[in-house]
């Protein structure tokens, strides 16, 4: 089909800053209106699909940093030059339109040009890369293999590599019963494995011998591999006390669980959730909307204190109480009691708390005890270079890396989903030969009651923190400070500023210097 052209635009009426959505119909009577982005380059128009392949997010409403289009959601990125990926969490290009430029107009031609992905091509098997894990880092390593022109024999093992799916979707949208568990998207289009020759097993390696490259699945089937990835993430940390065996007691990580919880829900209205992690306090915010009565139980002072300071800790506490919840701080459980199935929580304190289900969100333990052959940590993670390297030929992503932060000296482990991401897109590009480091700016994102809370950067103890806006409003952007620079930013409603922020922090910034991009 030959292209048709539209015009959709004045060249002098697009900004440099940010692109501007257009919608063409095709020629046909009952044709669909495409969605088109379109982004100033000097004097050259980019157009691209409108909305991020990750989830759809409006990507006029991001920024365009660094020659780069970031996506307001969830902070994927894109060269501007040709729509490719640079950040998950999409792990796919840009679909690309041909623009030209006639007298001042901007006319775009459909349909599509081709999107440059990897093509359908015939894959030998004399190399083997085995990737160990089947969440986010696992389907992100898989797409970037063959991205990176990797052409041998792939194996992606683990419970979910079926389907590997966006399981940060469980506790912020399932339980609430806005997205039912079955419904929590792919992290991969439909036929992606079958397009690209990837070859799936849902049975676990149970022992990987790192200095022999061997690795042997509980299935009984052996797998030697020229180089492995291991991203298997970590494993929830068991409620170690008595009681915690009795029915409507649960950990919250796969579907399984969440359909799990989701039928102990049923009929019953009180909940204690044992921890005030991110996932506990989105659990905490999605059982309120279900009007389920519910009692946190953490060790701290103030929930998120560690990773934000306690002004802002605070503040998710009062917006938590504001919708219902109730707080026991400084308190640990020290036994469940019921018949069959769980009816009191008992605190140290000896105080009693009625209940009918417990979630637990008390943190991981990286899942390696399967791994010889190379050192593990006290903490049981690998350390990796910054090629994601942990011994030779074998790689680690995710909960279980402990990795050299960028621009600083600091090694730490990560427990954010698009950390893993990044980590695996990385592994997989040097697994294929094609050198890279970890270079990104951790991100990740929390969701209470309707708002979202972006979180850039990494600081374990900030020095200062300076806050723009209004906290209890939940409209600012807050400042982590270390060493005279913005080690990290907390924000909620101020998306394009999180997008131009999220490129920026690729570089040391000051308070100044963040404040000034903040406010482009």
């Amino acid at each position: 089909m030959s292209p048709t052209q539209h015009k959709v635009a004045r060249l002098a009426d697009l900004s440099a800053a940010r692109g501007k959505r257009v919608c063409i119909k095709g020629a046909e009577r009952d044709a669909k209106e495409t969605p088109i982005l379109l982004v100033r380059d000097g004097d050259a128009v980019r157009a691209y699909s409108a909305k991020c392949p990750h989830a759809g997010g409006p990507l006029d409403e991001g920024a365009i940093c660094n020659g780069r289009i970031v996506c307001p959601w969830h902070k994927g990125t894109f060269e501007l030059r040709d729509g490719s990926l640079v950040e998950p969490p999409p792990l796919k290009a840009l679909t690309r339109y041909e623009a030209t430029i006639k007298d001042g107009d901007v006319y775009v031609s459909l349909p599509p040009v081709d999107s440059g992905e990897p093509r359908n091509q015939p894959y030998d098997t004399h190399r083997t890369m085995l990737i160990v894990g089947a969440g986010a880092a696992g389907a992100a390593a898989c797409s970037a293999l063959r991205e990176a022109g990797f052409t041998g024999r792939i194996v992606l093992a683990g419970e979910d590599a079926r389907e590997p799916y966006d399981r940060t979707s469980l506790s912020k949208f399932a339980l609430a019963g806005d997205m039912p568990p079955d419904d929590v998207p792919s992290l991969l289009d439909a036929d992606f494995f079958e397009k690209y020759d990837i070859e799936r097993t849902e049975s676990n390696v149970v022992r990987l011998d790192a200095a022999n490259r061997h690795a042997e699945l509980a299935d009984a089937r052996k797998i030697d591999y020229e180089a492995a990835l291991v991203c298997t993430g970590g494993a929830p940390k068991p409620l170690n006390v008595p009681g915690a065996n009795l029915k409507h007691v649960h950990l919250l990580r796969t579907r399984d669980d969440a359909r799990a919880i989701l039928a102990s829900l049923e009929g019953r209205k009180r909940a204690v959730i044992v921890g005030a992690s991110f996932i506990g306090l989105e659990v905490a915010s999605c059982l309120r909307k279900r009007e389920i009565d519910v009692t946190v139980v953490a060790p701290g002072k103030v929930p998120f204190a560690k990773q934000f300071g306690e002004r802002i800790g605070e503040m998710f506490k009062r917006l938590h109480e504001r919708n219902g919840v109730s707080f026991h701080m400084n308190a640990r459980v020290s036994a469940f009691r019921g018949g069959n199935a769980v009816s009191e929580v008992i605190l140290d304190s000896g105080e009693k708390l009625e209940a009918d289900v417990v979630i637990a969100g008390t943190g991981v333990t990286p899942a390696t005890s399967f791994i010889s052959g190379v050192t593990l940590q006290d903490d049981k993670s690998l350390s990796v270079d910054r090629n994601m390297r942990a011994a030779p030929a074998l790689y680690a992503a995710g909960d279980i890396a402990r990795f050299a932060l960028p621009r600083s000296n600091d090694e730490v482990r990560i427990e954010h989903w698009r950390v893993a991401q990044q980590h695996g897109r990385v592994a997989a590009f040097n697994m294929a030969g094609s050198a890279r480091e970890y270079v990104g700016v951790p991100y990740f994102w929390t969701y209470h009651y309707e708002k979202t809370f972006d979180y850039l950067g990494h600081v374990d103890e900030p020095d200062s923190i300076e806050i723009d806006g209004d906290l209890d409003a939940q409209h600012f952007i807050a400042y982590l400070i270390e060493d005279g620079r913005v080690g990290a930013v907390v924000a909620c409603e101020h998306d394009a500023a999180v997008c131009r922020l999220a490129e920026a922090m690729r570089e040391p910034l000051t308070l100044d210097d963040a404040r000034r991009i903040a406010s482009e």
